[in-house]
Formats: structure tokens, C-alpha cells, sequence
């Protein structure tokens, strides 16, 4: 694959970056700068009131989910046009977190399963930042059996009445609507009594609770439904066809955080070079120099992976299963990398405070959101399982409850 761009791509980044230049929130830089994955702080500004701006502007400019078809508040463009305006963002990308979900996620399923009047309603919406979306997918009860779920719908006249519980669901005492997976045929294999809907995140019956998580944030929420009525106008698909509508969703989602997740190896890089050990400098070290020039070959490899990604995206294939090579290998190298970082600056590495040790405190967010993303949008078993299977073709699991009515399948619950 050419790397360089075309004369027209050329062109599209020359405009891009000046649009940019003359748009985006400077004064928002230095804190911007300093943001580590998946923790965002902006001193006295609000985040979501900047995110939400940001967003807008980009929107009312063409420049907000800009793959979309122009009348769903896109610009059109191509995958290459979308990398392109990606890098160019650079550091203001980290004010879209609010919106990944509802773009990378919901977006293309509402695109793929909703009908004409809801996607104009709904899509320019999302793009322009004025409503918020997040995916009610993962159970306490299911771990990594997405299709194990127990949140229930029952048909009453034109509505469908929801009980259970969702968790880790991301974004959602934020969020204005959900995409909700649920099980309304119990006597069926558990793939096919499935079915998907939209809903209000203010619709009576729902409470949202936060989850505290270690590095402090709540980016996390459980979700319980209580008697929630849903106008079965807002199911995505047909009746118990809803595992074919998630895999669209789940498909997306392996993309949009595969393809763009970091691995914190630039950080590492450039603290290596002004770290001082006990044996020197600690990008002198051997054993350092050895992690360096594997984790360099990882991220080179994630690299090349997504840009393949993109060549297959550009010639119009769908998203595939090889979207979950990008998740697997970034989420356990940004884990790694963060511990190497903390060990070599010894005790200073227990400095939290931002303000006496700003680089130690960056690493140590890292090091305690990473674990959540080995779990979010998948566990790495169940990654490895999706890529041995659909990528390589090995022989599947041993799935003992294949075929068997969900209803009859084994529990203590």
C-alpha cells in the first residue's frame, strides 16, 4: 500500500488542516496535550459542554461523521478521506470520546436496520453532537455470552415491556438514546430469540447507576429496566433476528476501537529519552532498547493492519472479523507498557500528583483504565476465539449448549 498521498488527498488535508487551524479550541491544547486514554480533564472547562461544541462546529462545517451519506449529516467521504482527517485532528480527537459509541457503533446499525424517516430523524442528531448514544449490550449474569443475556421483552399491543439489567455499559448517564439487545423467545436456541431496539435513556423505568472505577472515573454504568415500554416502531430488525443486528453492531465497534485505540508507545518513547536510572539514561539500557524495538514492531503492525483494514473498506467490503487483531494487541501492549513505564521509575513512579509528576501520573491513568480495555468490546479469550475461527478457519469450540432451547440450558442462577 502507497502511504503517500494522491494529488486529490493532497488536497483534502491541505483543506482539512486549514479548517482546523482556524476552528479548533486552541486555548483547550495544554490540557488536550496531557490527556491520557480514556481520561480527559480540562481545568476549569467543561468536558462535555467543549466535546459538545467541538462537535457542533465540525458538524455545521460538514466535518462531523464524515463517511456518512451527506443526508444523515456526513460529508461522504471515503475511508481514506476519513484517515486523513484523523490525523489531522490529532489531539482535538480526544474531545470526540463522548460520541465513539453513538458514531462508530449505533450510527451504522441505525444506518443498516432503521427505516427512512427514523435514520433522517435520528443520524444528523448524532452527528452534530446533540444527542448522545450508548449500547446496552454485556449482563452481569452472561460474562462474555453476549448471547446468554436475560433482559426480557415481552409483546403488549404496539409496545414490548422491558425487565433486567445491563452493565459496563459506557456513556450512559450521558446519553439521550441506547441500543438495547434483549431476549423475547426463551424456547429457542439462545442466537435466535433475540431482538434489538432503540430507546430514550429517559424513558420511565430506567435507573442508571455509575460504576467507580480504579483510576477514579465512571465511565462505566450499570442499568436496570423496570416495566420500560418500548413502540415496537423502535425494533431494529425482525423479531429474533436480533443476534444478525448485533454482529453489525459488535462488527463496528471492533473496528471503531481496534482501529484507533493507543498503545501508549509514543509516551514511552519519549520518557526513555529524559529518564534518568541509576545505570543512566534509560534509553541506553539494553533491556530497555530490546522492549522499545519489539513494542515498535508491534505498533507497526497494528499499523499496517488498520491501513489494510481501510484498503478493504475502500473497496466497499464490510467491516470483518480481522477488526479484532487492532483490540487484542493494542489493549495488552498498552497494559505493558504502562507497568514497564511505572518500573523503571522505581518509587517515583507512586507519585500521583499532576503536578509533581506529570509523565508518572499520565502512565499510572493508563495503567489502571487498561485493564477495562481487555475487557470492553470483548475479552482477549474472546477475541482469540473470533480470530482463530472466522480469520485462520480453525475448528471451532466445543459449545455444549448448541441447539438446546436457551430455557433448557443449564444455570445456578
Amino acid at each position: 500500500m502507497n502511504f503517500d498521498d494522491t494529488p486529490q488527498e493532497a488536497e483534502f488535508r491541505k483543506k482539512v488542516r486549514s479548517w482546523i487551524e482556524e476552528n479548533a479550541p486552541q486555548y483547550l491544547l495544554p490540557y488536550l496535550q496531557k490527556a491520557s486514554f480514556a481520561t480527559l480533564e480540562l481545568g476549569d472547562y467543561d468536558v462535555l459542554a467543549e466535546s459538545r461544541a467541538w462537535r457542533k462546529k465540525k458538524f455545521d462545517a460538514g466535518w462531523s461523521c464524515i463517511s456518512w451519506p451527506k443526508e444523515y449529516g456526513g460529508l461522504g467521504a471515503s475511508p481514506i478521506e476519513r484517515v486523513i482527517w484523523g490525523q489531522e485532528e490529532g489531539y482535538y480527537a480526544a474531545l470526540g470520546g463522548l460520541f465513539t459509541i453513538g458514531e462508530g457503533m449505533c450510527g451504522p446499525t441505525v444506518m443498516a436496520f432503521a427505516d427512512e424517516d427514523q435514520k433522517k430523524r435520528y443520524l444528523p442528531k448524532l452527528a452534530s453532537g446533540e444527542e448522545v448514544w450508548c449500547q446496552l449490550f454485556s449482563e452481569p449474569a452472561s460474562g462474555s455470552d453476549l448471547a446468554g443475556l436475560t433482559t426480557k421483552a415481552i409483546s403488549d399491543g404496539d409496545d414490548w415491556v422491558i425487565n433486567g439489567q445491563k452493565i459496563w455499559t459506557s456513556g450512559a448517564q450521558n446519553s439521550d438514546f441506547g441500543l438495547l439487545i434483549t431476549r423475547t423467545d426463551p424456547t429457542v436456541a439462545k442466537h435466535q430469540g433475540l431482538t434489538m431496539f432503540f430507546l430514550n435513556m429517559k424513558s420511565a423505568g430506567i435507573e442508571i447507576r455509575p460504576i467507580k472505577q480504579a483510576n477514579g472515573q465512571s465511565g462505566f454504568n450499570e442499568v436496570y429496566f423496570t416495566d420500560v415500554r418500548i413502540p415496537d416502531a423502535q425494533r431494529l430488525g425482525q423479531v429474533g433476528d436480533g443476534w444478525k443486528v448485533a454482529l453489525t453492531t459488535l462488527m463496528n465497534e471492533r473496528l471503531s476501537i481496534g482501529g484507533s485505540m493507543p498503545t501508549g508507545f509514543p509516551e514511552m518513547l519519549a520518557m526513555v529519552k529524559t529518564l534518568s536510572t541509576v545505570e543512566g539514561l534509560a534509553i541506553k539500557d539494553r533491556a530497555v532498547r530490546e522492549k522499545l524495538a519489539d513494542w515498535h514492531c508491534r505498533a507497526s503492525g497494528l499499523k499496517y493492519t488498520s491501513a489494510r483494514l481501510t484498503s478493504a473498506l475502500s473497496r466497499g467490503d464490510t467491516p470483518g472479523p480481522e477488526a479484532s487483531i487492532g483490540k487484542l494487541v493494542a489493549g495488552a501492549m498498552m497494559q505493558e507498557i504502562a507497568m514497564a513505564a511505572l518500573d523503571l521509575q522505581d518509587l517515583s513512579g507512586l507519585m500521583v500528583d499532576p503536578e509533581q509528576a506529570e509523565l508518572s501520573a499520565r502512565f499510572q491513568s493508563i495503567l489502571l483504565r487498561s485493564p477495562a480495555t481487555r475487557v470492553e468490546g470483548g475479552t482477549d479469550e474472546i477475541l482469540r476465539n473470533i480470530i482463530a475461527e472466522r480469520v485462520l478457519g480453525l475448528p471451532g469450540d466445543i459449545r455444549a449448549d448448541k441447539g438446546l432451547a436457551f430455557k433448557d440450558i443449564p444455570t445456578n442462577r
